[in-house]
């Protein structure tokens, strides 16, 4: 219980009492998270394992593409870390009476909250750097890491695209389309002594019959007497660059920074292709600390409402259920929005506004 705390004295005091309150409840969100990530980590790393023998890859790279993707878990969980981190702070200080003696001595709830998000806000920055500029670039060295050792065609991936050797050839994908459609494809066929001899330019490729049909050739051909240029409409192409390949080095807009989304997005937009899956990533990161935000907001009702009489148990419990709601809401109007063509923005927000909506009405019945 905290002793010799006169809440009208000065700001100092208000510090003090942020610090106490914000310590407890943030070291139980790192606890959460903590739990969280490793658990799934863990089942990462048991589902990995069915793949271990492929190619050249064994146990010791299925730890470290687990561990490789760890910052991105971080940022992922940390909204559900927040909620059952705050319900467990706030139930540890209500069961030593200690918010009793808060509010005895005049301690509103708004004030309450914000003792809270002081010490929140403060990791929700920290993660969200982490989600920001540590996790894209670990992410895809996980994917690299995973993807060269899964398949040694797989030179590499990023952003600007992907890189795949086919014998003497080296092909670069700008952009992988829905329906086994590339974009964007340049083909750098090299000789025995590794001159560059011909550079292909297509603009799409489409997968027909076991073969790619490339359409908007441009050929550079180099030999002694110069560069010699061609062009064509369409032709066919014999490649080990299969759909199946595509899919596992496909880059997943979920994992690029907001600064990469909104590139990516630019340059589909430019060239006239849909964008809607990379807006819906982007808008979600966007949204991210606000969500966090409701989460933390959302553990008051659990100590003041009608859940203040229930086991800690239980009020984890609870937690765990709506952390999971939230989630499947996140994940079914971000898909609907995909289906029936909504704006992205809308599927991305309307989960957190609902839930900050039901929080605030909670809150004014218990204050």
């Amino acid at each position: 219980m905290i002793r010799g705390l006169n809440f009208n004295q000065s700001w100092y005091r208000f510090t003090l009492l942020d610090r106490y309150i914000g310590i407890t409840v943030a070291s139980s969100i790192l606890i959460a998270l903590l739990v969280l990530v490793s658990l799934e980590a863990f089942i990462t790393f048991m589902a990995e394992l069915r793949d271990v023998g492929k190619n050249d890859y064994g146990v010791t790279q299925a730890m470290v593409f687990v561990l490789l993707t760890i910052p991105r878990r971080l940022y992922e969980y940390f909204p559900t870390s927040a909620l059952l981190g705050s319900i467990m702070g706030l139930g540890v200080l209500a069961s030593h009476s200690e918010l009793v003696v808060m509010r005895s001595a005049g301690l509103s709830i708004l004030r309450l909250v914000f003792s809270i998000f002081k010490t929140g806000g403060l990791i929700m920055l920290f993660v969200f750097i982490i989600g920001e500029v540590v996790a894209p670039v670990t992410e895809q060295n996980a994917q690299n890491y995973r993807s060269t050792h899964m398949d040694d065609r797989v030179t590499m991936q990023s952003i600007h695209g992907l890189w795949v050797r086919d014998g003497l050839s080296f092909i670069n994908v700008k952009t992988v389309l829905p329906g086994e459609r590339m974009g964007d494809i340049r083909i750098h066929e090299f000789d025995e002594n590794h001159k560059l001899r011909v550079t292909t330019y297509a603009e799409s490729a489409e997968y027909k019959d076991e073969k790619w049909v490339l359409s908007g050739i441009k050929q550079s051909i180099i030999d002694e007497s110069g560069i010699t240029i061609k062009t064509s409409d369409s032709a066919t192409w014999n490649s080990i660059l299969s759909p199946d390949l595509l899919n596992v080095v496909k880059i997943k807009p979920e994992i690029l920074s907001m600064w990469a989304l909104g590139d990516y997005i630019e340059y589909l937009q430019t060239n006239k292709q849909d964008a809607s899956r990379y807006q819906l990533a982007f808008w979600t990161k966007l949204i991210a600390p606000l969500a966090t935000g409701v989460m933390i907001l959302l553990a008051v009702p659990f100590v003041f409402g009608p859940l203040r009489n229930v086991s800690m148990g239980q009020r984890v419990l609870v937690g765990v259920m709506l952390g999971i709601a939230f989630h499947i809401m996140n994940q079914m109007f971000g898909q609907m929005s995909q289906i029936y063509n909504f704006n992205p923005f809308f599927g991305a927000s309307l989960p957190t506004v609902v839930f900050l909506v039901g929080t605030v009405m909670f809150i004014k019945k218990v204050r």
